[in-house]
């Protein structure tokens, strides 16, 4: 019999937290998009709803700042490599937008601020990170495959997803911390 250590225990759950925070992100938006099709509104309901958000942020809170991290910047190129979305011009601030997240979520995760503070922390690190990356590449890069005013468009079209975390972010902490007591 092989004895496992308290170390690689501690690494496979870090890496199934990964695993499946990288499949709920490639299949969420997935899910959303054929129902955003089945209702005629074809990929709105996904803007609406930013599903990759979720599996991420979670992955953040119960994997730590490296499982968020890792989930973050792995999620988009995984769907767009499988899916082709996110679209090409938006996969590289997505990448960095995801990142950020997770990784905030990990580091706020360990703090004693009530788990609302920490996702509205986290989503404004986020959302930050994306729009200095996006100012950077059009104004520095000449970048013109997105318009500056995509940052304030996202957050307005994204305001529902955005509730959806505050509010489903701080109960699935209370009920995984509840029910390992």
């Amino acid at each position: 019999m092989i004895a496992i250590t308290q170390k690689q225990k501690k690494i496979a759950l870090r890496a199934f937290a990964t695993l499946a925070a990288l499949a709920a992100a490639v299949a969420l938006p997935q899910l959303c998009h054929l129902l955003g099709g089945a209702a005629g509104v074809g990929s709105a309901l996904g803007e609406m709803l930013l599903p990759m958000h979720l599996p991420i942020l979670l992955a953040g809170f119960f994997g730590g700042p490296v499982v968020g991290s890792i989930a973050g910047a792995l999620a988009p190129l995984l769907s767009f490599a499988m899916t082709g979305m996110p679209k090409a011009a938006l996969l590289p601030f997505m990448v960095i937008e995801l990142c950020a997240y997770g990784l905030a979520a990990g580091l706020l995760s360990k703090t004693k601020l009530p788990v609302i503070a920490q996702v509205l922390i986290a989503q404004v690190a986020g959302r930050a990170l994306r729009a200095i990356a996006i100012v950077i590449a059009v104004y520095g890069f000449s970048y013109a495959a997105l318009p500056v005013s995509i940052i304030w468009s996202s957050i307005r079209v994204g305001l529902v997803g955005i509730l959806l975390q505050c509010l489903l972010i701080p109960l699935a902490v209370y009920r995984v911390k509840h029910a390992s007591r």
